[in-house]
């Protein structure tokens, strides 16, 4: 009896010893794939600098074949740290990733790929290229300490309004949070972001990124962007806020790469830029987007802003079930020709083109007394643009000096939502466009605004259907159609405010049909300008009060 005791203690020791062992091992550095980060000098207390201990984990990692570098239980100041494949920066609740507030500790990285944001920056707090399977997660905090960088001349960057090409030259004094050059299969999950210099994320020429989960607030300085997709192939991004001062989320192609293969969804914005933007650089272009289920908020600019003025093809783009309040501009959809290369040397693109976009379930209020405008150029339309169940109240305040004024093509500009000035409609201005199908329109205003709802200029095949609009009487009409080659106007209802439901411009207006809307309230159905041709509208079935 007493050697089968002496056994049972024996194997209970052999056991626990094992176990401890197990324990201690699993702490030690590289073991079970994790590299602690502590293990390899780091202090994490805030002020000592831990680029080096954090980086030689990173080293360790990728030699070992990948793992996980854990921060964890401290707060860890640090320069430029390079991500290499099949490794996972992990940031542990609690724990601080701090990016350095000297810009010494951010030495020149010059990618292999070239693109337009070579002239923005060539610093990065984290930094990966041509790797592949790498990921920054945790429920931690990434904080870039942004509101310490100055513009090297004297004021905050935040704070300068010099000429634009001064300006871009002094991006460079200030490092963005992360940039992922030509990687594949890359993740971002659960961080908090804090405080970039610049822009917080931008993604170039990768293959594969799911951003998911993640918080941004950036707003310690200028271009504080919370997340760019730049020249990307293959992305989700999901379950996302951001707050900003410059872009929330935007696409762009700065190089001849499209952004294409995105998917977005479930996000909250907040901004005092565009909250939703493709664009402004668009050399590559944008094919096969989707944007679904989004709120914004307090957005300055547009809210979905869709651009295309640096070549490129911008094809096969929906967006949807999207909510706004106190947005400047709810939709904003410019094809210019800006034309500016990618790279120095380049010859000027040419002229892009932009089509099959379609906009539906909206609902916006608070939106400014600019209106929303669909503009392309003089035989350059945009094309095959569908806006379905659009709700919208705007501020009003429109004057009949808006209305008459002549809008300026703009065509270099710069492309923004207020760079035609107040729109001759409170609504939807659409310009040099064809294919395009308004349907369940519900607009109003807050302030009285003597435009009408709807302007529609050199546009061909339009089907207006479902509209529900306010009208002041003293508006020339509710729709406003000059040179418009082939209408359908229909199913539509006008208060009793509107004198005219439809006036008609223009020597090139021909093939418009009015059929099937409610005019009982309205003095008068239509008016013609005299170069309008005799046989250029058709009336039918349309519904008047009894005389």
């Amino acid at each position: 009896m007493a050697d089968v005791v002496s056994i049972v203690f024996l194997i209970a020791a052999v056991q626990t010893g094992l176990s401890c062992q197990a324990a201690g091992a699993a702490e030690g550095p590289g073991l079970n794939g994790i590299f602690d980060v502590r293990d390899y000098g780091a202090v994490g207390d805030g002020v000592a600098l831990d680029t080096t201990a954090i980086q030689a984990a990173m080293d360790a990692c990728a030699r070992a074949g990948g793992g996980r570098v854990r921060l964890h239980n401290g707060a860890f100041l640090s320069g430029t740290l390079y991500l290499k494949s099949n490794v996972t920066l992990y940031v542990e609740a609690g724990a601080v990733l701090l990016g350095s507030t000297d810009l010494q500790d951010y030495p020149e990285t010059v990618p292999a790929y070239r693109s337009y944001t070579d002239r923005y920056t060539d610093k990065s707090l984290i930094y990966a290229e041509q790797a592949e399977n790498i990921a920054i997660m945790g429920r931690g905090l990434i904080d870039g300490q942004g509101g310490s960088f100055k513009d090297p001349d004297g004021p905050p960057a935040a704070s300068f309004a010099g000429p634009r090409n001064l300006y871009k030259a002094r991006h460079k004094a200030r490092p963005y949070v992360m940039r992922i050059i030509e990687c594949t299969n890359v993740m971002t999950k659960d961080l908090t972001f804090r405080n970039s210099a610049m822009w917080m994320q931008h993604y170039l020429a990768c293959d594969g990124v799911v951003v998911d989960g993640i918080s941004v607030h950036n707003r310690c300085n200028a271009q504080n962007n919370c997340l760019t997709i730049d020249s990307c192939h293959n992305v989700r991004v999901s379950n996302c806020e951001f707050s900003s001062t410059d872009d929330a989320f935007e696409l762009k192609s700065t190089s001849n790469r499209p952004c294409k293969n995105v998917a977005v969804t479930n996000c909250i914005l907040r901004t005092r830029s565009n909250a939703l933007k493709l664009g402004t650089e668009s050399n590559g272009g944008f094919q096969n987007v989707t944007i679904s289920n989004c709120v914004i908020a307090d957005a300055r600019r547009a809210g979905i802003a869709l651009e295309l003025v640096d070549g490129g093809a911008f094809d096969r783009v929906t967006v949807s079930n999207i909510t706004m309040q106190d947005v400047g501009t709810p939709i904003f959809i410019h094809l210019g020709n800006r034309a500016r290369p990618f790279k120095e040397g380049m010859e000027r693109p040419g002229m892009g083109s932009m089509q099959n976009i379609t906009i539906s379930n909206i609902q916006a209020t608070g939106a400014s007394r600019t209106g929303c405008s669909i503009t392309g150029l003089p035989g350059f339309p945009v094309e095959n643009v569908t806006l379905d169940n659009i709700r919208i109240r705007f501020a009003g305040d429109g004057s009949k000096q808006d209305a008459l004024r002549d809008v300026p093509e703009c065509a270099e500009d710069y492309p923004e939502d207020t760079m035609f000035g107040f729109l001759p409609a409170y609504g939807f201005y659409c310009r040099h466009a064809s294919n395009v199908k308004m349907r369940h329109l519900d607009l109003g205003f807050e302030k009285e605004d003597h435009r009408p709802a709807l302007v529609f200029e050199d546009v061909q095949d339009l089907d207006v259907f479902d509209l529900d609009a306010q009208a002041h009487p003293s508006a020339l009409a509710l729709i406003w159609l000059k040179h418009v080659d082939g209408a359908v106007i229909h199913g539509c209802r006008a208060p009793d405010t509107v004198t005219t439901f439809v006036r008609l411009d223009g020597n090139r207006s021909k093939d418009v049909t009015l059929m099937n809307n409610d005019l009982t309230k309205v003095q008068h159905v239509l008016e013609k300008a005299n170069d309008v041709g005799e046989n250029a509208v058709h009336l039918d079935k349309n519904l008047r009060a009894a005389t």
